[in-house]
């Protein structure tokens, strides 16, 4: 089994483009974030093609910003757009900037001056973040949706963005906390991570998904690595742990990872062509290939221990 370490999303064009802009973006992603993050890998219908779309939310002790990220069809090139979300009281918690994706004008608005958030960089609601493209708001985040179609001024896309992976860095003594949708249908499901690794008893592990505990693994020791599926709204949902360097990393301790994909497992002869093909090199990194016809949401969450 595959076990994911750092998360690269390939370009999943739909048309070719004659022409690329030399100019790449005015600020890139940061390859390597030690502070709490949420990252989502969106597809959506930008300036006339399908292109890969990243939402990521960084929070530190100095720092919280929102960056939004335009790959070009190729996937070579990549157009970013910066927000500053900072209690600053000279600084707008409302917002709109413009920037060019391969020669074409896409805004960006957004409202958090009611946004609530519970410790993480992410607002759990009253907010909205909207992205438009040929007069479309073709990707839409938080709940203020009639307020944002109402200053845009622009009318709801045709196909709605797909939300294909949220990754999430999370840190905390013991108890790990996380929410993500199964179903499209059903409201989000809130994820516990809780461990016992310290003193003399044997370790332990428990997954709870919506209160209910549906994963205890005792003698952590010998099973730091894992995979289970579990009913959540009687659907399963694939949970793989690999937890080995919150046990024998020492004090710099790495990350526990886990990841949730909903769907049965996949029999052998179905794996080759799936949705999601990982692959652990031998430095262990792991590399995805995505195929949006197939797609299933996916979860990847990093938990980091702290002292």
């Amino acid at each position: 089994m595959a076990f994911q370490r750092s998360f690269r999303s390939q370009s999943v064009p739909t048309q070719t483009s004659s022409s690329l802009p030399e100019k790449t973006s005015e600020e890139p992603l940061p390859s390597k974030v030690a502070q709490s993050t949420v990252t989502c890998f969106y597809q959506a219908n930008v300036a006339g093609f399908w292109r890969n779309v990243t939402v990521l939310w960084n929070k530190n002790l100095m720092n919280h910003t929102l960056n939004i990220t335009v790959d070009s069809v190729s996937g070579d090139l990549h157009f970013n757009c910066k927000v500053d979300v900072k209690p600053w009281h000279f600084w707008s918690k409302k917002g709109y900037k413009t920037f060019e994706v391969e020669g074409n004008q896409v805004e960006l608005y957004w409202d958090l001056r009611s946004a609530k958030f519970s410790g993480g960089p992410e607002p759990n609601s009253d907010y909205y973040v909207a992205l438009v493209s040929d007069e479309e708001v073709v990707l839409l985040l938080g709940d203020y949706k009639k307020k944002a179609y109402k200053r845009t001024k622009s009318r709801p896309a045709l196909v709605d963005a797909m939300l294909l992976v949220k990754k999430e860095n999370v840190f905390a003594k013991k108890s790990f906390f996380t929410k993500a949708r199964f179903d499209e249908k059903r409201k989000e499901s809130e994820i516990v991570v809780e461990s016992s690794t310290g003193g003399a008893s044997d370790p332990e592990m428990w997954i709870s998904i919506d209160g209910i505990v549906l994963i205890h693994v005792k003698n952590l020791q010998w099973k730091f690595r894992g995979n289970q599926t579990v009913m959540v709204n009687m659907q399963p949902v694939q949970v793989f742990w690999d937890v080995h360097d919150w046990l024998f990393s020492g004090s710099a301790s790495g990350p526990g990872l886990f990841i949730f994909k909903p769907g049965p497992p996949e029999a052998e002869s179905e794996k080759e062509g799936s949705a999601v093909d990982g692959c652990e090199s031998d430095d262990g990194s792991f590399y995805s290939t995505l195929n949006v016809a197939t797609f299933e949401f996916c979860l990847v969450l990093y938990a980091y221990k702290t002292e």
